[in-house]
């Protein structure tokens, strides 16, 4: 169901002109102005405060801090005084994560978020500081050549994984990338001391690609690789050595499980269908290799996604990723707590966080809604005080931006496929502009309820904005999933296509006014539709998406694994050799020639994962028969576009495109 609206009516506007009006005398009528339009940079810069996390004793709040659009520091709060404190500032970088190592120490990460990918020279490194911004210490090197000034460190392959221990040490773990033949061989797990640098290698079973640690932080699983099966592995503390628990298809995913966390009694929590269409949250034996009886969490529409929120004694609740994000308590203070806030915060998320062993009893809250990026809050649990102490996006008003609202619609074949409208505020619901954005992945869960600066930058601009679900996404469950696969171009077309019907017919868009839209997968859905429905859709924006199909199994310098190629492939999109004709027939650059309406396409020049070949072969296909394509190409950007500088380019020229084409009725 749509949320109210609160346009005025036509009546409301008459009654609040008074008894008399259209009487012999005339009202005087005062036009308000309409407000400018917001910039485009405001939904694209980068949060000024962002990924607030309390120390292990609740004292102090860490944050990344970038006031008035400034490099991204890392900052320290104190709870009881509020006052923020920049620990770390570097001139020419940002802090793009940190981690509490224990109560006095961080570790953390740097990048450069002005410059795209293809001008990233230097590695993430790591680093560790106190919480006074004392001792700090670097500890991996962001060069990648080795020289004198950094052979004690360890190398750019190594990145942050989890804390060591119980928070009560100055160790943490890190991951290392090993390759073979260019091929990601495995990734090697090391304990390394923050204020020492020395590390140590964790013995390891073959070809390690996901590691887990213990409740007390120790390692305890790990999924390995074995051809086109995943072997979860356990390191049994009886006798030190790793056994198999169980293996399953790595890329069906039928009978896979996946670990979630040891709560503190040493009980392993992990999602995993067993045997019905949803992921739910159940408990595992590690002795028998069972299952508990019945699960813990069990959503009724989605797979499980969420996290267990427990602190050194027990576990206190479980925050699950449903229509929204919404956390369930067993502990009563913790749900009190919650309902106060949800009280007090109402019509948003209100992610409750405490900390680990707290001394304080105040717990920090993140706060976010559709038309709202978040704000951070303190709660004290004894005196119930809600202090704010930061906003997300700061320039943008909350009551300037639109709704979001779940919906779902029925496709043709009758699979209900589940998808968020957003619609402009300010105008009537009816005969909207509407752009259908398509998520990439494509076997990812697209649509979220919460913030999303491309779809609220849309809004702002006139437009109605559909995001489908599309048969192939995930969290909806493995039938919704898996009726996706092999069906690039067919079926989940069909699903993208049928959305937009569905929009017109229920009055939300004019069918006259239809845009498909979308990155990397969504890209080629974009591409796609202007193929199959260019009765439907108007026009096409589509960038680093995919045109040949062919071109997933052959180019080398592409991030997909050779098991990927092997293995995944073929299931999820089809055999290069017995389904060449349907790859074919679904590839845009084959059927090129087809495509006649006003289409942007764009790429990033460094870009790993959709190499920008396969938008020159495109474009050189399309342009000798539609004049009407416009070529970007951000030389220096990857997979998505990392700067605000590009994204503002980007989203500015959508603007007028769209503007041009669907903008104003026919």
């Amino acid at each position: 169901m749509l949320r109210k609206s609160f346009l005025p009516s036509l009546t409301a506007i008459a009654m609040l002109m008074g008894p008399n009006a259209g009487a012999a005398e005339t009202p005087v009528v005062v036009i308000k102005a309409p407000a400018a339009d917001i910039p485009v940079s405001a939904f694209f810069e980068h949060a000024a405060f962002s990924d607030a996390g309390l120390s292990p004793d609740g004292r102090t709040v860490a944050m990344r801090y970038a006031p008035n659009g400034s490099r991204v520091r890392l900052a320290v709060m104190d709870v009881k005084t509020h006052k923020i404190d920049v620990i770390v500032a570097p001139s020419d970088a940002d802090i793009v994560s940190f981690n509490w190592v224990n109560e006095n120490r961080l570790t953390f990460s740097l990048g450069d978020r002005t410059i795209g990918a293809g001008q990233q020279r230097l590695g993430a490194g790591l680093y560790a500081v106190n919480r006074d911004g004392s001792e700090l210490r670097e500890l991996v090197s962001r060069k990648w050549l080795t020289n004198e000034k950094n052979k004690n460190l360890l190398p750019p392959n190594t990145s942050f994984f989890a804390v060591a221990g119980k928070r009560d040490t100055d160790d943490v773990f890190v991951l290392q990338a090993s390759y073979r033949n260019d091929d990601l061989e495995a990734i090697n797990l090391l304990r390394l001391n923050t204020r020492t640098g020395r590390s140590v290698a964790v013995t390891r079973p073959p070809r390690v690609l996901q590691w887990y640690l213990d409740q007390n932080g120790e390692p305890r699983m790990a999924a390995s690789q074995d051809g086109a099966e995943t072997v979860m592995n356990y390191l049994d503390p009886e006798t030190g050595k790793w056994r198999p628990l169980t293996r399953f298809d790595s890329w069906s995913g039928k009978g896979s499980f996946e670990p979630q966390a040891f709560g503190p009694d040493g009980t392993l929590y992990v999602s995993t269908e067993n045997g019905q269409d949803k992921r739910a949250l159940y408990t595992y034996n590690v002795k028998t290799g069972k299952l508990s009886a019945e699960p813990l969490v069990v959503l009724p529409e989605h797979d499980f996604e969420g996290a267990l929120i427990m602190n050194d004694d027990k576990v206190l609740g479980v925050m699950v990723q449903g229509e929204t994000a919404s956390s369930h308590w067993f502990d009563p203070q913790m749900q009190a707590a919650q309902a106060d806030i949800d009280a007090r915060l109402p019509d948003a998320v209100n992610l409750v966080r405490p900390a680990r062993r707290s001394k304080e009893g105040i717990i920090l809250v993140q706060s976010y809604s559709d038309t709202s990026l978040g704000a951070l809050y303190l709660y004290n649990l004894q005196s119930k005080e809600l202090v704010l102490f930061g906003k997300s996006a700061p320039r943008l008003d909350p009551t300037r931006m639109s709704y979001k609202h779940p919906v779902k619609y029925t496709a043709r074949d009758g699979l209900p496929i589940p998808a968020y409208l957003t619609l402009p505020k300010g105008v009537a619901p009816k005969n909207l502009p509407l752009v259908v954005l398509v998520h990439g992945g494509p076997s990812v869960r697209g649509g979220y309820w919460g913030f999303d600066p491309q779809v609220q930058f849309l809004a702002s601009r006139g437009y109605a904005v559909l995001e489908p679900d599309f048969r192939g996404s995930t969290g909806f469950g493995r039938k919704h999933e898996s009726a996706g696969w092999r069906q690039w171009g067919l079926a989940m077309q069909n699903d993208v296509a049928d959305g937009a019907k569905w929009a017109a017919a229920k009055g939300f868009a004019d069918p006259k006014r239809i845009c498909v839209a979308g990155a990397s997968y969504g890209g080629y859905a974009a591409l796609m539709g202007l193929v199959n429905d260019p009765d439907i859709f108007k026009c096409g924006v589509s960038w680093v998406g995919v045109t040949d199909i062919n071109l997933l199994y052959s180019v080398t310098w592409g991030d997909m694994s050779e098991e990927a190629r092997k293995y995944q492939l073929p299931l999820w999109i089809g055999d290069r050799e017995k389904d060449a004709a349907q790859l074919k027939a679904t590839s845009p650059i084959e059927q090129a020639a087809r495509i006649k309406r006003p289409l942007i396409v764009a790429y990033g020049g460094a870009d790993d994962r959709v190499p920008i070949v396969h938008g020159t072969k495109f474009y050189s296909a399309v342009k000798s028969h539609n004049p009407d394509v416009e070529w970007i190409e951000y030389v220096d950007e990857g997979h998505g576009w990392r700067s605000v500088k590009t994204n503002v380019d980007f989203w500015g020229r959508v603007e007028t495109f769209l503007n041009k084409h669907i903008g104003k009725p026919e």
